[in-house]
């Protein structure tokens, strides 16, 4: 088996919860050759708890090493790494979001038309082996009347803290204020100028309920419209419908119940006959997601079935993916080329309700 040598970009929570620790399993698959952060005490602490030889605070140096791909999970936005990693010639793995705009988006498009290099976005719900189920079962459902999304978010924090974790303050303050900077840049061609409620339910779609807009694409393609969208309670709560060819919609709602413990996310689709729920655990869990089928056979009997799924990570799955694409030449089934649609949405979303009155 071929190993990919491969650079982290980006050491919090989620590189030290989910991909370092993956990454250093598949031993096979991947070298973890280098890590970088703007936190100095981030990188030595990474490179230390996983055991990578190298560590760096600028991303131009670990794109100047002999790393043949680089994983980023950095803060956002990402664009300026993403573009300069497929102009590098390196293969990219992308966490989401990819980014904010459509003008950003379309740098990250003209750099990937410029590479021959595999570029793969990081949309962990389609490697859920429960998402992987539930998907030939929704494909083949007749007549579907409605889809629902359920996004009830507790503080981060409340899961982060069951593990290991390491979070530091030694940022240069020019750092901070340029990311910064970036962002209210890229939001500002998203959106507009708009007030702050707005930029948080944007950032909150964007970051969060994106893994639920890119799961509705995978199975029902673009939606045609959007039909309305209701922000609330001061930018934390978000309900939208959107209308899918032949007819099909979805309401979609997220909704910030910080001091709340469980984690609920599920995506259910409802036929005349058949349903399907998909229940998520949080990004941070070890878990997998599971699939609950409820039928009505032919003499009208209904029932249930709960099929059992696979116990591997899609953290895990995602990356076994992406060795296979880069060293096998399989296509993504995430492709960053594809995001630009679930940019574009999030932006048409927030949009939506700004236009309400219009």
């Amino acid at each position: 088996m071929d190993t990919v040598r491969i650079g982290v970009v980006g050491c919090g929570a989620i590189a030290q919860i989910q991909h370092l620790p993956f990454l250093t399993e598949l031993a096979e698959e991947f070298e973890v050759a280098a890590v970088c952060d703007v936190s100095p005490s981030a990188v030595e602490y990474a490179a230390k708890m996983f055991h990578v030889p190298n560590g760096y605070t600028d991303y131009r140096e670990i794109l100047a090493s002999d790393i043949e791909a680089v994983l980023m999970c950095h803060y956002d936005p990402k664009t300026e790494v993403v573009v300069a990693s497929l102009d590098a010639g390196k293969h990219v793995f992308v966490e989401k979001p990819v980014c904010y705009s459509n003008e950003e988006f379309a740098e990250i498009a003209e750099a990937g038309r410029r590479s021959d290099k595999v570029a793969q976005a990081g949309y962990t719900k389609l490697y859920e082996p429960a998402y992987e189920v539930a998907k030939p079962e929704i494909e083949g459902m007749d007549n579907i009347r409605f889809v629902q999304v359920n996004h009830l978010h507790p503080n981060n924090d409340l899961h982060v803290g069951q593990f290991r974790t390491r979070t530091f303050d030694d940022i240069p303050p020019n750092v901070i204020e340029k990311t910064r900077a970036a962002r209210r840049l890229a939001e500002h061609q998203a959106i507009g100028d708009v007030p702050p409620h707005i930029r948080r339910a944007f950032s909150t779609v964007a970051g969060s309920m994106i893994h639920d807009l890119y799961g509705l694409r995978d199975l029902f393609g673009a939606p045609s419209r959007v039909i309305n969208t209701e922000i609330w309670q001061d930018g934390g709560a978000v309900s939208t419908t959107l209308e899918y060819p032949e007819g099909v919609r979805c309401v979609a709602t997220w909704v910030d119940l910080p001091d709340l413990w469980d984690f609920y996310e599920t995506l259910e689709v409802y036929g005349s006959r058949k349903r399907v729920i998909v229940s998520y655990p949080t990004g941070f869990s070890r878990d997998v997601a599971q699939v609950r089928i409820h039928e009505m056979d032919e003499d009208g009997t209904t029932f249930a079935k709960e099929p059992a799924v696979d116990w591997e990570s899609p953290f895990r799955r995602e990356l076994r993916h992406f060795h296979d694409c880069i060293v096998n030449g399989k296509t993504p089934r995430s492709p960053l080329i594809e995001a630009g649609q679930d940019v574009a949405l999030v932006i048409d979303i927030v949009k939506a309700f700004l236009n309400r009155d219009c």
